[in-house]
């Protein structure tokens, strides 16, 4: 019996841990399902595009940028393809002992680590930063023979800007760089302002403009970027593409300069510092956009060296400066033709009225001298701007308020930002009564004095303006008053219609001028070149222009003192000055040329733009266009 019972318990207990273990087995059968279902079904969509990601790499593609060209199609800046030698430092686990070793295979110059170390401080170190650039069909075959002893480094074709005409028209393209850290500040900066998204555009791309159009027109240059969908293995090696969606060129730059003209400008420089800008009037095209000296913007492409980087920034002559744009001068007796306009304006002056000029002006207890010792007598206004009188515009600035000036300067644009499409125009001083509360801080230099006004007169005093303004200025003049907006882009061209876009619209306002007053202020500038201070150097022009010269004085010359350019050090001698417009019954253009130091603007400056406005008119060019401009002799009575 008990026997039986024993066994009935045992029955009893296998039984109980039959049907718990079914019970667990039922379980994790059921957990099982749950999860199959949670993971085919519930879950499916969000598992198998994670799956997809995991399995499918976006590659973005970069777009190629738009090329530039002057008016007549000249290339100015251009792409090419080359292979680049790159490491991706976060995949690198040695760098130094890497670079060491890839120099045996590849010669890797001091400054090629020096580039390298300045772009691993800008850039994410999970990118691909460039150790050696443009390398050889032979380089790249010895790299990729050993390649499996270099993990995280890859040679890489990539397309490369570049400017061809070198150090011509740098200060108008500008340059490109790689993207920065603040580039990318700025993108998304300018991504929340303006709602779009501009950071996604720039995926894969390594360039961004920094300087000039380069920067100015960036978002049209740039492009859209494009991008593949590869299937890739657990390794991350490509195994095929799956889906391509191309990128969008981005669109060319034509220019409204002339290169031809830029050189010839540029080569009549020479070693001499200055300025020049040429205007089509009737357009505001801008034909030449001249700053010397210059630099070559290939030097910034892939970051530019110390060694470069310390002559550019630490020259004496600072050939960073974009002197027509941010470059401001007083304008010397180059002034004198608007204020002259001004008082026939303004009915201060009648063209017959006369003046005797001894050769000075007294105000108060201070003498105002003219260039021209003993005077030049007898002198109406056609003589005051044909002779530059100065004691004619002492005497005129004393009898027009500093507002009435100021007023009637500012349509012209002086000390006004014109808009040209440039980064970084500076506005220049209109001297005025409000600009001069202003600009001091102490109570007493707040008030305008009438003395202030009398140096005004001959474009001294508080004047200073840029290159681009007074170029503007004469345009402006010479267009019977109406205001064209200066630019240098003068279509967009779409790369893959060709079909071109006008950058400014044809739109103007005009001046409220008297047609007789414009006339005669012309004809007295004609008179400038014909027989009076422009003379010598427009002798035997074949056509009929008009000028004016202009000497800026750096420093004040005491009373009884004569200023003497023999004896002036270079770097104090005046600046010299011309403006000009031709032909003079049609103005097909119009310039202002700025020659640092230069001294007369008759002797200096005026050279210069013969030569411009012949090539422009005529298609000549010099003899010898490497030889620099024939020095004018001085005139003894008429310097300015």
């Amino acid at each position: 019996m008990t026997e039986f019972k024993d066994t009935q318990r045992e029955l009893y207990i296998f039984r109980l841990r039959l049907i718990a273990g079914m019970l667990f087995v039922l379980i994790c059968f059921g957990v099982l399902v749950a999860r199959y279902l949670t993971l085919q079904i519930v879950r499916h969509d969000n598992y198998a595009a994670r799956a997809d990601e995991n399995r499918i790499s976006l590659v973005p593609i970069a777009p190629n940028r738009g090329i530039v060209t002057d008016r007549n199609g000249v290339v100015i800046a251009r792409n090419y393809s080359a292979s680049t030698l790159e490491i991706t430092p976060s995949k690198v686990a040695g760098l130094d002992a890497t670079i060491d070793a890839l120099a045996d295979v590849i010669p890797i110059e001091a400054r090629d680590r020096r580039r390298f170390r300045k772009l691993l401080e800008e850039t994410k170190t999970f990118e691909g930063i460039p150790i050696r650039t443009r390398l050889s069909e032979e380089e790249v075959a010895r790299f990729v023979a050993q390649r499996y002893r270099f993990p995280g480094v890859e040679v890489q074709a990539r397309l490369f800007r570049q400017y061809p005409l070198a150090d011509s028209a740098a200060h108008v393209i500008g340059y490109i760089g790689r993207v920065s850290e603040k580039d990318l500040d700025r993108l998304e900066e300018r991504e929340e302002k303006e709602g779009v998204d501009l950071l996604t555009n720039y995926q894969g791309t390594d360039y961004i403009g920094k300087e000039g159009l380069e920067k100015r027109y960036e978002q049209q240059l740039h492009g859209t970027t494009g991008a593949e969908e590869v299937e890739v293995t657990a390794s991350g090696r490509a195994v095929r593409t799956l889906s391509r969606t191309p990128a969008l060129s981005g669109d060319n730059l034509v220019l409204s300069i002339d290169v031809k003209l830029q050189q010839l400008v540029e080569e009549a420089f020479g070693e001499r510092r200055g300025a020049l800008v040429a205007i089509e009037p009737a357009t505001g095209d801008i034909l030449a956009f001249v700053s010397r000296p210059s630099f070559d913007p290939n030097l910034f492409v892939e970051g530019i060296d110390a060694e470069n980087w310390k002559n550019l920034n630490e020259s004496i002559d600072k050939p960073l400066i974009n002197r027509p744009l941010s470059g401001t001068y007083p304008p010397g007796s180059t002034f004198k033709p608007y204020l002259a306009l001004a008082a026939l304006e303004n009915g201060k002056r009648t063209p017959q009225q006369t003046i005797f000029d001894p050769g000075y002006y007294n105000f108060g207890n201070h003498r105002f001298r003219d260039d021209k010792e003993g005077g030049h007598g007898t002198v109406d206004m056609y003589k005051s701007i044909v002779a530059s009188c100065d004691t004619y515009y002492y005497m005129l600035a004393a009898d027009m308020p500093i507002d009435m000036i100021a007023n009637f300067m500012r349509p012209f644009g002086f000390g006004q930002i014109t808009g040209v499409d440039l980064d970084g125009e500076r506005r220049g001083v209109l001297p005025s009564t409000e600009w001069k509360r202003t600009a001091f801080r102490k109570p007493e230099m707040k008030r305008w004095f009438p003395g202030d006004t009398i140096s005004i007169g001959i474009g001294q005093g508080y004047n200073s303006y840029t290159p681009l303004q007074l170029a503007h200025a004469v345009a402006t003049l010479a267009n019977d008053g109406i205001v064209m907006k200066p630019h240098l882009v003068k279509e967009i061209e779409n790369a893959r219609t060709g079909e071109r876009t006008a950058t400014v619209p044809a739109e103007s306002f005009r001046i409220k001028l008297q047609q007789k007053n414009l006339d005669f202020v012309r004809n007295a500038m004609v008179g400038v070149n014909t027989s009076g201070t422009g003379a010598t150097a427009f002798r035997g022009a074949q056509y009929t222009s008009g000028g004016k010269t202009g000497t800026a004085q750096l420093f004040g010359i005491k009373q009884n003192e004569k200023y003497k350019d023999a004896h002036v050090q270079e770097r104090l001698k005046d600046h010299a000055w011309f403006i000009a417009f031709a032909p003079a019954d049609h103005p097909r253009i119009a310039l202002a040329v700025l020659v640092e130091n230069g001294g007369f603007g008759a002797a200096a400056a005026a050279p210069i733009a013969r030569r411009a406005i012949d090539y422009y008119l005529l298609g000549k060019l010099p003899v010898d266009p490497n030889k620099p401009v024939e020095e004018v002799p001085e005139s003894p009575e008429e310097p300015d």
